[in-house]
């Protein structure tokens, strides 16, 4: 059956009608000339004026105001017995049940509800709604374009906006990521600033996840990769803590100040061990400090970065780099641009700096090996991000240009091993792929207005987060071309590293001939010298005599000329 709404309304209650009718023109306002207003005027003549025949428009924007949600979770407990049984006891409970299961409405309930999950059970078994048609096809991702896109934006929520100085994903499927906030400008905190640093939820951006709350500003944070609860952060007086997310935002221990660092810690990394509690830190003072965050009272081991073998600190640590495939071995990337390599299990302190690498003119913000290919590092630092070679100390075997920013912080892909990342002073994230061009960036991404200062990819290498000046962190999404591994390029790389390594021990080898030239030939040239002063002084006077009186005769010749020809 249709059903009709009618509603009805009486013409009077629409209210007066319009009429509408001509009329002539009439006047309403009449001002009068002055004439003494012409004084405070100058006529413009000719008079030119544009005409557009298009409709003025304006522009408003509006914006929603935010939303903050809260998760909430729901525990379902046993319930729903009568009020004359105990659910605690065990006899009453099954008594009951036994007296339920023999009710022959329950019985003929359960076979009701029993044919339905057959017959639903018989359906899903004769066709898998889950299945993949395509799953043996092979991507290729080398057709798409490299781009990027912005997934969400994580603000510091505090009005005195901080740096985002250093960013840890959580170990298992990335779905959180820690941001570290301080302002590392010399005596430019202002005062109420917050210490706070905060866990992130990837998936909710108007609240942090947790609160982390240190005494000092934190300046580096990083995640237990063997529990994933845990969390240690460097903080600006040198300290290092630990956190338990379980047990709150307070941290569970704090190692002392006289022990720690006395610069800010800017570097912290957990080490391969059976415990899985070790990390190793680095600061400014010159030193490098083993801890257990088991027993955070003081350090287990020491190493003052000190090439003169003084024993006092002579460069300052600024990034750290650990292999967990070379356990004993460590990179240190200082602010003076040197970077060492050290061996944690030599004899005697001073042969732990193995070697040193130098190229930079200025500190080295990010240090890392290749994924793939661990004898290769990536230093970014000054205006350039370069590739060494561990064998080969004297130069790096390639380097991109020099930009007119300041580069502040790169990374490898974790899936790619010809693809690194690099952030600038400008707000630009650039993505450089050697398979593809190494003169110039194969994306650059323009994230903010502001200095980019950190920036940290996930181990899945889909995600990039980007941290900037003033706090925000950006979440980018890269395309399929810039997170899949192409076809052959694992074997491409590694005759492309082949090629530079070999051209630059040319070069070496070149360059170290020359040396021992120009070093023979000032050895021959002091020799020939020493030889002419060995010779007997007298014979010196004699020759020094002889050419004497040779210049008298010549000069006395030339005078008695000039006579003769003026007397005649």
């Amino acid at each position: 059956m249709e059903i009709v709404y009618v509603y009805t309304k009486k013409r009077e209650d629409f209210g007066r009608q319009c009429n509408f009718s001509d009329r002539p023109a009439e006047s309403l306002v009449d001002i009068p000339v002055d004439d003494s207003l012409k004084e405070f005027f100058i006529e413009r003549n000719p008079c030119q004026s544009a005409i557009q025949c298009a409709p003025q428009m304006s522009e408003h924007e509006v914006n929603t105001e935010r939303f903050e949600t809260n998760n909430r979770g729901v525990n379902h407990v046993e319930g729903g017995w009568p009020k004359d049984i105990n659910p605690a006891e065990v006899e009453q409970t099954m008594r009951f049940r036994k007296k339920v299961e023999k009710d022959e409405v329950y019985i003929q309930t359960i076979q009701n509800l029993g044919r339905s999950m057959e017959h639903t059970i018989k359906q899903n078994n004769a066709i898998d709604i889950y299945e993949e048609y395509f799953c043996d096809i092979v991507e290729d991702g080398s057709v798409e374009s490299p781009s990027a896109k912005t997934i969400n934006v994580f603000r510091d929520p505090n009005e005195l906006k901080r740096t985002a100085t250093n960013i840890s994903w959580y170990p298992d499927n990335a779905q959180k990521l820690a941001v570290a906030y301080s302002v590392l400008e010399f005596q430019k905190s202002p005062p109420g600033m917050s210490m706070d640093s905060y866990v992130w939820d990837v998936e909710s951006p108007n609240k942090p996840d947790l609160t982390l709350k240190p005494i000092s500003p934190l300046v580096c944070i990083e995640y237990n990769p063997k529990d994933p609860h845990c969390l240690v952060g460097g903080q600006y007086n040198g300290q290092l803590a630990f956190w338990d997310t379980r047990k709150g935002s307070q941290p569970i221990e704090v190692s002392a100040i006289s022990k720690s660092h006395s610069d800010p810690l800017y570097k912290c990394i957990f080490l391969t061990s059976k415990t899985g509690t070790e990390c190793f830190t680095t600061s400014t003072d010159g030193q490098v400090l083993w801890w257990d965050i088991r027993k955070m009272s003081e350090p287990t081991e020491q190493l003052v970065l000190d090439l003169t073998k003084s024993g006092k600190p002579t460069l300052g640590g600024i990034s750290l780099e650990y292999e967990p495939t070379m356990p004993t071995k460590f990179m240190i990337g200082t602010e003076q641009g040197t970077v060492l390599s050290c061996n944690r299990k030599a004899k005697s302190p001073a042969e732990r700096i193995v070697a040193s690498y130098t190229g930079h003119y200025g500190p080295i913000y990010a240090l890392q090996r290749n994924p793939f290919f661990p004898k290769h590092f990536l230093t970014v630092g000054d205006w350039t991000a370069r590739i060494w070679a561990e064998e080969i100390r004297e130069s790096s075997i390639m380097w991109t240009k020099f930009h007119k920013a300041y580069l502040t912080d790169g990374c490898w892909s974790p899936v790619r091993p010809g693809v690194f990342f690099t952030s600038r002073m400008d707000g630009c994230l650039d993505v450089w792929d050697y398979m593809f061009k190494q003169a110039d960036p194969t994306l650059s991404i323009q994230v903010c207005d502001e200095a980019l200062n950190c920036i940290r990819i996930q181990d899945a290498g889909g995600l990039i987060a980007c941290g900037s000046h003033s706090g925000n962190v950006t979440l980018l999404e890269l395309s399929s071309s810039l997170s899949q591994l192409q076809r052959n390029e694992k074997n491409s790389v590694t005759l492309m590293f082949e090629r530079e390594t070999k051209r630059e021990k040319i070069l070496e080898s070149r360059y170290r001939e020359m040396k021992m030239k120009e070093r023979t030939k000032s050895q021959m040239e002091e020799i020939n010298q020493n030889e002419e002063y060995d010779e007997n002084p007298n014979d010196l006077v004699e020759e020094a005599e002889k050419n004497f009186w040779f210049t008298i005769e010549q000069e006395r010749a030339g005078h008695e000329k000039k006579d003769r020809e003026m007397a005649e």
